[in-house]
């Protein structure tokens, strides 16, 4: 993996603007990671799943570099972790978009079956440099 182009692509995001390389290469650390690259050997896509491979898995930070899109990379990518030996079996798979709806339903990623039991600690601007 790439960490520049991932950290590049990343601090830019709406879900993870401004965070730190080192907090970002810990999270690469700690995660099953799948990437997307050239043939010359540049990365262009890229995902990770967080997971404990038995039980419940997230898919974060997934992304293809703007001048990449519409050329099937992100459905490439997903069909890829979908198939992921370590992630077969498992009982959940969850993830959040506020944009990519439709690329996710076709792997059947569905909205919340019971939203009212989902609870969550956010913090938005937790890597805002004023903290």
């Amino acid at each position: 993996m790439n960490l520049s182009v991932i950290h590049g692509y990343l601090s830019q995001s709406y879900w993870a603007k401004n965070i730190p390389i080192n907090t970002l290469e810990t999270a690469i650390n700690n995660s099953l990671c799948f990437g997307v690259f050239t043939d010359d050997g540049k990365q262009v896509a890229f995902a990770r799943m967080i997971t404990d491979t038995a039980t419940f898995a997230y898919l974060a930070d997934v992304f293809v570099l703007e001048e990449h899109r519409g050329k099937g990379i992100s459905k490439y990518l997903m069909q890829n972790i979908i198939e992921h030996p370590k992630l077969q079996g498992i009982r959940r798979m969850a993830l959040a978009t506020s944009d990519a709806h439709g690329l996710y339903q076709q792997f059947g990623f569905t909205a919340l079956s019971s939203p009212d039991s989902f609870m969550e600690l956010h913090q938005p601007d937790v890597y805002n440099s004023s903290r």
